[in-house]
């Protein structure tokens, strides 16, 4: 009988730690996929059980968060969407996160390691902490200022802090409201599809996702370029530039929209915007200087994220001379974002040295201490000391005497370059009007903004795009909110 009881109890052991070793092949190897399943909702509860942390805005929240009673409790809300949308992205129960509600989802959501007492105890104790905040760099004046200028037409506009690279004012328009989804129904998936389907592309981030031809804007690559390399050591001095001019290896003349162009010298060829001159200037330079030229600026640059990616502006590496000519002058094959344009007028403000951008300042728990904080961090350095200074007191004619003069500002320095950027087959398409600049007040030793804005208006005549008429003076307000905010 005792040796029946013995083999019985042996028999229970080896089944206690068969079910042991399967508990615990289930906890540890298998919780990460069981945590992922789809049709495991636990997470999915736990995650909307408690208010989500909020983005910041001059220390005022731009998001909140709605008790809906339901399963998933706490809803995502937003204060003026439309505004903001470009910097938030959106958080939603259904369509998940995007922008910063998404590189930023582990503080607002309290699941990020910084917000726990001890290291892994989200791991030992299966729980989460109330979510923190995140302090975003854009003023709000800027933001609102640019969001207005745009009036609804399809553009963007992009500002920075030169010195630091802080962004203060990222806006795409048409916007949308991210609020109309953040829940589950047949309302959110209503307006999801409506969004999506839109025309106009309302959910495209035009100011750090969208690449467009960046026309005359790109002369000032250009000009860093040849200034830098030798090509230019004189910029009053003639360039012996005919106009039209003939590009090279071709029959194919290029023309002037302006007058004056030729033989100009560069600071004429900025103030006017003389084609010939600078697409010459870019030959003389040679494809593998502009390529390094403009790499130095952020073109070609694959991973560059603010935390949330942006798109890569294109400066092509393989062309003939003719093609090297028209990318030059920021055609051809030539892109960038508008985040990238407002990097190039950055770099030219602060006296030649990129700072790397960014949009989140610190982030915080819930109690509003600090867990970490963005400081300057240089991208590179793009160009002399000397180049700048030239570059500056030329952007700044063609805000005094040239085709800049929608943005001038009273009593301030403003430097600034249009542009009228060609597209569509056989440039058939509505140009689309740019305008990139800095503005620096009497009283500080440092630029305080760089714009980039860019208007599609299709609806528009083509006789009424240009850089100057349409996107000049939107610049101007961005440049005037920012330093009118200073001085508060």
């Amino acid at each position: 009988m005792t040796r029946y009881i013995r083999r019985a109890a042996a028999l229970c052991l080896v089944l206690l730690v068969a079910l042991l070793v399967n508990s615990a092949r289930v906890m540890v190897f298998q919780a990460s996929s069981l945590d992922d399943n789809q049709a495991n909702r636990r997470n999915m509860i736990a995650r909307y059980d408690q208010p989500r942390g909020n983005l910041l805005v001059g220390g005022k929240p731009i998001t909140g968060s709605r008790d809906t009673g339901q399963l998933f409790r706490y809803e995502r809300t937003y204060k003026n969407g439309p505004l903001y949308a470009p910097v938030t992205g959106y958080s939603s129960q259904l369509y998940g996160t995007s922008l910063l509600e998404h590189t930023e989802d582990g503080v607002l959501a309290g699941t990020d390691s910084t917000l726990t007492p001890f290291p892994l105890w989200n791991d030992f104790t299966r729980s989460q902490q109330p979510g923190g905040d995140v302090a975003t760099t854009i003023n709000a004046d800027a933001q609102k200022a640019a969001y207005d200028g745009l009036a609804g037409r399809r553009g963007a506009v992009a500002a920075l802090d030169p010195s630091t690279g802080a962004i203060l004012a990222l806006v795409s328009s048409p916007s949308y409201d991210p609020g109309k989804f953040s829940g589950t129904g047949s309302a959110t998936t209503s307006a999801w599809k409506a969004l999506n389907g839109a025309a106009n592309q309302p959910m495209l981030n035009r100011a750090i996702r969208q690449t467009y031809p960046p026309g005359s804007t790109f002369k000032i690559v250009t000009a860093a370029a040849a200034m830098d390399a030798g090509v230019v050591s004189d910029v009053t001095a003639p360039t012996n530039t005919p106009s039209p001019w003939l590009l090279p290896d071709t029959s194919t003349l290029l023309e002037n929209e302006a007058t004056g162009c030729e033989d100009a010298s560069l600071a004429d060829a900025i103030r006017v915007s003389c084609n010939t001159v600078m697409a010459k200037l870019g030959v003389q330079v040679g494809l593998r200087g502009m390529v390094s030229a403009a790499r130095r600026f952020g073109f070609d640059d694959a991973g560059l994220r603010l935390p949330s990616g942006v798109s890569r502006s294109n400066f092509d590496t393989d062309m003939d001379r003719s093609q090297l000519a028209l990318s030059s002058i920021g055609q051809f094959n030539t892109t960038a974002t508008p985040l990238q344009m407002a990097m190039v007028s950055a770099a030219v403000a602060n006296g030649g040295a990129l700072m790397q951008p960014h949009l989140v300042d610190r982030t915080t728990d819930d109690r509003g201490n600090t867990l970490a904080q963005t400081g300057p961090k240089t991208y590179r350095q793009v160009m002399s000391p000397g180049t700048a200074m030239e570059l500056q007191a030329m952007m700044q004619d063609a805000v005094e005497d040239g085709t800049g003069t929608n943005a001038r500002i009273p009593g301030v320095a403003v430097g600034g370059k249009t542009g009228t950027a060609q597209h569509g087959v056989n440039n058939k398409g509505v140009p689309y009007a740019w305008f990139i600049s800095w503005a620096q007040s009497p009283d500080s030793g440092t630029p305080a903004v760089a714009v980039a804005v860019v208007v599609e208006d299709a609806e528009a005549d083509r006789a009424d795009i240009s850089g100057g008429g349409n996107a000049a003076p939107i610049a101007r307000d961005v440049m005037e909110a920012v330093l009118n905010s200073a001085r508060q």
